[in-house]
C-alpha cells in the first residue's frame, strides 16, 4: 500500500514539475511566434495552454498533494524536515496558480495584455523543485532550527479561532 501511494506521488510529482517548466516556455517561445496574430494561431495557442494546464499540469498537482497527503498520514511523518517540504510544496501551489493567472489574461487580453516574462518562472520551478528533492533525499535535521523561531511561535497560544473564521 505504501510502496503504491509512493510511486503514485513520484509519478503525479514528475507530470506536475514538467507542467511547472513547460507551461512557461511555451508562454513565452510559443506565445511570440507570428503565426499567433491569426486566429487559427491563437486558437491553437488557446487550446495547447488551456488542456496542458487544465488536464495535465492540475491534475497532476491534485494527485501529488492528494498522495503527499495520505503519506504523511498514513507514516506518521512530522519532522522538521517535511514541514519545511510543505512550505516548498506550497510555494510550488503558488508558481501554479500563477502560472493559471497568466494563461487567463493571454486568453482575454490576446495581446493586449502585457505580462511579465513567464520564464522567471522556470528557475523559480527550478529551485522549488531542488528544494524538494534536497528536503526529501538527505531528511535533514532541521530542529535545531525550530529554536530560532520567536518563542510565541514555539508553543500553543490555547485561544480560539474567532467565530467568523469557523467555517462550520
Amino acid at each position: 500500500m505504501i510502496a503504491l501511494l509512493k510511486a503514485g506521488h513520484i509519478a503525479s510529482l514528475s507530470v506536475w514539475c514538467a507542467g511547472l517548466l513547460a507551461l512557461p516556455v511555451i508562454l513565452q517561445i510559443y506565445g511570440r511566434r507570428r503565426e499567433i496574430s491569426t486566429q487559427a494561431g491563437f486558437t491553437e495557442f488557446r487550446i495547447l495552454l488551456h488542456a496542458g494546464y487544465t488536464r495535465v499540469a492540475t491534475p497532476a498537482a491534485v494527485l501529488t498533494i492528494t498522495f503527499g497527503a495520505a503519506l504523511i498520514i498514513l507514516l506518521e511523518l512530522r519532522d522538521a524536515w517535511m514541514m519545511a517540504k510543505l512550505v516548498v510544496v506550497a510555494l510550488m501551489v503558488l508558481l501554479h496558480v500563477w502560472l493559471g493567472h497568466l494563461i487567463l489574461k493571454t486568453a482575454e487580453g490576446r495581446g493586449s495584455y502585457k505580462m511579465p516574462s513567464p520564464v522567471l518562472a522556470v528557475p523559480f520551478g527550478l529551485a522549488l523543485i531542488a528544494g524538494v528533492l534536497l528536503l526529501v533525499l538527505a531528511k535533514p535535521n532541521l530542529t535545531p532550527l525550530l529554536y530560532q523561531l520567536p518563542e510565541f511561535l514555539q508553543q500553543p497560544q490555547d485561544r480560539e479561532l474567532p467565530p467568523d473564521l469557523v467555517p462550520i
